[in-house]
Formats: C-alpha cells, sequence, structure tokens
C-alpha cells in the first residue's frame, strides 16, 4: 500500500473510532466517569474527562451533561473536561429555591472553589453562556477565559426572537395551569420553573459587562434565537472580547455542526488573546 493512501486509511480510522466512542460512551449517565456534589445545599452531579487545564462545560436551559457529548469527545483530548448537570436537569436535584440564573452562577462558584480548579476555561451555551457571564462578574478569582454561545442579558424582543418569547410564555402558563389542576403527568413544577426563568431573566446592564475582566468570546449565528444587534452589545461591552458569528448556523450549531462549534472554540481557547481594545475609541 502507497505511503498516502495508509495515511488516509489511518486518519479514516482515527475518525471512525472517536464517533464510535462518543456514540457509545453514555454522557451524563456514565458511572465510570459521573460523582455528585453538594452545592449551596443541593445535590448536583457531574462528570470528568481528560486531563489538562480544566474546561467546565455549563449546559442550556432544557439539556444537560448529555448535551455536550461532541464536545466532551473533542475537548477531552487535550483538557480536563468538567461536565455538570445544572439544578433540576439530568441527574442534579432541583432544590427548593426559585431558579434563578443567579443561583446557578453561585452553584459554579461553589463547584469550581470545591473542586480546586485553578485558572478554569468556562465553556456555557444558551442558559451556560448567561451563567458563564454572570461568572466573569460575580465570581472571576479563578476563570481564565469564558466562552458564552447564544446568551442574552434580558428577556424581552430587544434581545430575543419574538417566537421563543411566546414559547417561553406559552409553556410557563401550561404547566400553572398542571399545577392548579395537580397533574402528575409531568414534573409541572421543574417546567414552570425553567420557563419562568427564561421569561423573566436575566437582567444584566452594560455597567455589569464593563466588569469583567477576563477574556470573553461572545459567540451567536445568523440564524439564532439571540438577536444579531443583542449579540453585538455583549460583545462590545465587554472590554476584552472577540466576536463569532457563525454563518448559516442556528442555535442547536454545537450539537448539527460540532466541527465548526469545537474548532472555534478551541481557537480561542489555546490562543493567546488579542487585545482589540481601540475599538471603543472608533
Amino acid at each position: 500500500m502507497k505511503p498516502t493512501k495508509l495515511i488516509t486509511l489511518i486518519v479514516f480510522l482515527c475518525c471512525a473510532y472517536w464517533a464510535k466512542a462518543q456514540e457509545l460512551t453514555p454522557y451524563g449517565d456514565n458511572p465510570a466517569k459521573g460523582n455528585y456534589i453538594e452545592l449551596n445545599g443541593v445535590r448536583h452531579y457531574y462528570e470528568v474527562y481528560g486531563n489538562g487545564i480544566p474546561l467546565l462545560l455549563i449546559h442550556g436551559n432544557s439539556t444537560g451533561i448529555k448535551g455536550w457529548a461532541a464536545q466532551i469527545a473533542y475537548f477531552s483530548k487535550k483538557y480536563c473536561v468538567y461536565a455538570i448537570d445544572c439544578r433540576g436537569r439530568g441527574k442534579s436535584d432541583l432544590g427548593k429555591d426559585t431558579l434563578t440564573y443567579q443561583q446557578q452562577a453561585k452553584d459554579m462558584a461553589a463547584f469550581i472553589r470545591l473542586m480546586k480548579l485553578d485558572s478554569v476555561y468556562i465553556v456555557g451555551k444558551s442558559d451556560g453562556g448567561i451563567i458563564g457571564i454572570l461568572l466573569g462578574i460575580y465570581y472571576p478569582e479563578h476563570i481564565k477565559k469564558i466562552v458564552a454561545f447564544g446568551a442574552n442579558m434580558w428577556p424581552d424582543s430587544t434581545a430575543l426572537i419574538a417566537t421563543i418569547i411566546a414559547e417561553e410564555h406559552s409553556e410557563r402558563v401550561h404547566a400553572d395551569k398542571m399545577l392548579a389542576f395537580k397533574d402528575t403527568t409531568q414534573n409541572w413544577y421543574l417546567i414552570q420553573q425553567r420557563n419562568r426563568m427564561m421569561e423573566f431573566q436575566p437582567h444584566i446592564s452594560a455597567d455589569d459587562l464593563h466588569k469583567i475582566k477576563v477574556p470573553v468570546l461572545v459567540m451567536s449565528c445568523d440564524r439564532d434565537l439571540i438577536k444579531e444587534e443583542h449579540t453585538f452589545f455583549i460583545y462590545k461591552n465587554i472590554p476584552l472580547a472577540n466576536l463569532a458569528i457563525l454563518s448559516g448556523e442556528t442555535h442547536h450549531v454545537a450539537k448539527q455542526n460540532p466541527e465548526l462549534f469545537n474548532a472555534t472554540v478551541d481557537k480561542f481557547l489555546a490562543q493567546p488573546f488579542k487585545d482589540y481594545s481601540f475599538r471603543f475609541n472608533k
């Protein structure tokens, strides 16, 4: 066999191996990698993969560790990946408190401290992006860089497209009714809490964003649920920020096109941050 054909075959087999490993690994329910930790009085489930600089993955509102399968498989080759189920999602308990972004940021800060993580990278998508931003504002001590994908700083139509606002409201009202009827076919309280949080939170101002002192990659897509001008608002108000708008992609790009998502994130994390603060003087 010619060397070029052999190399091609090896590359193909390696890609097939990693794809199969990703498919077979029970991310989000892996006894070999999972554990529980109590954060602010609530039991949280997490999994750890790989070695290297710690990288904390924070998922979106309606998913959990399972939603990070493609990212765990990719980033665990060069980082120590910590994937955690936020309150009420996956295998983590909800607790008795009202679900808020601030509380979840407090939970993640407690996790970083208790796990004794230093210079951790944060990668958050959707609600996880909001939590990542809040970590940068209020708990920056051990954070090296933040990637915030598909995040909004407030919940109205200047930030979000109309359809998602209507869906959040409709689902929250329906959950309210099911709770009033004492229906037990679903966990209506969790559904109510999740949608109420999205419908009425967060409330992060430009002044809040100015407080972030670590490099942040602000990511979105030109087919996202977040309006492009809102993403640009976030970018321009964080002193050390890069901006990535992925062309032709949606809010689910991390799952639908993980090669693009992972490569964009990896480049930001791996390379020294280039200060573009001159843009504020234009």
